[in-house]
């Protein structure tokens, strides 16, 4: 498989899981399921991206890699107003309807990182980024899976909402994982620009 096809099947599977989790985040009022699923259409946007800018100059890849080091730092932004709002008073989400939808959206990460994983080291900061995406989001369904079974024994919307905020974490790693990747990226362009 190439990694144009890769990351466009990536981007598809993305953009449907993102409507099944953030209808499912408000039905429940699920702040983890809420920042989750605006990742999934942040991942969409991301490999969308990829997509496009396979072909480009390296200069320009590092410049669409720092771009999208900024995407990456939308959904803590979205999860932290959610969390904010909810934390006078963290209603329990339905474990079970949390706990279903968490490992659907383990099962749609974990195959895009399969996808995505010959492809990590290839084409620098844009790869790295659908790859740590992919990989991350599937940590964060497992947190979040993690989250439904507490709130089964201890019925209290603090775990979601400590998840939520885990998985805000580790979008502003992912994104600095891949600003530093651009960064390098600009760093080699130049030296081919400078080298004869």
């Amino acid at each position: 498989m190439t990694l144009r096809r890769a990351v466009l099947l990536v981007a598809l599977a993305n953009f449907g899981y993102f409507f099944v989790e953030f209808f499912v985040a408000k039905h429940i009022g699920s702040v983890s399921l809420y920042a989750d699923s605006i990742d999934f259409l942040e991942d969409t946007a991301v490999n969308l991206l990829i997509f496009v800018a396979l072909g480009w100059s390296l200069k320009r890849r590092a410049l669409l890699g720092l771009i999208m080091s900024a995407i990456l730092l939308f959904p803590a932004f979205a999860l932290l107003w959610t969390a904010w709002q909810k934390l006078g008073n963290p209603q329990p989400p339905d474990p079970w309807l949390l706990s279903t939808t968490g490992f659907g959206a383990l099962c749609v990460n974990l195959g895009c990182t399969y996808l995505l994983t010959n492809f990590k080291d290839h084409s620098g900061s844009l790869t790295r980024a659908a790859f740590l995406s992919a990989r991350n989001d599937a940590y964060a369904n497992l947190a979040i899976i993690g989250a439904a079974l507490i709130t089964l024994a201890w019925t209290s919307g603090w775990p979601d909402l400590a998840v939520g905020l885990g998985i805000a974490a580790m979008n502003a790693d992912a994104a600095k994982e891949i600003w530093q990747a651009a960064r390098e990226e600009q760093t080699k362009g130049l030296l081919e620009k400078t080298v004869p």
